[in-house]
């Protein structure tokens, strides 16, 4: 059984681009090639490079691999961080 494609709405396909282009412009300003990242995140030349088009069907722990390379994995905690609408919800379960 082969696992099920995740659906993903074009309007937020915009979304991971510009997470892969960050990705990519985070790499060529540490003067890094591709074959250097792919190596040190144990993964294919070939899945970088989806990463950094912000390919949705590449796991969630290559792309942290890819920034634990670059001295990014900490960004990982800034996911949801801010999450104004869930405070908003509670709020009013409070009243």
């Amino acid at each position: 059984m082969s696992p099920k494609k995740q659906a993903i709405f074009p309007k937020y396909y915009q979304l991971l681009e510009q997470m892969g282009e960050h990705i990519k412009l985070a790499r060529k300003r540490r003067k890094l090639t591709a074959i250097q990242v792919a190596e040190r995140a144990d993964i294919a030349r070939s899945t970088l490079h989806l990463i950094e088009k912000g390919d949705p069907s590449v796991s969630f722990g290559a792309y942290f691999n890819v920034l634990r390379v670059l001295g990014l994995q900490s960004d990982i905690l800034k996911l949801a961080a801010d999450d104004e609408f869930g405070r908003k919800l509670q709020d009013l379960n409070l009243l």
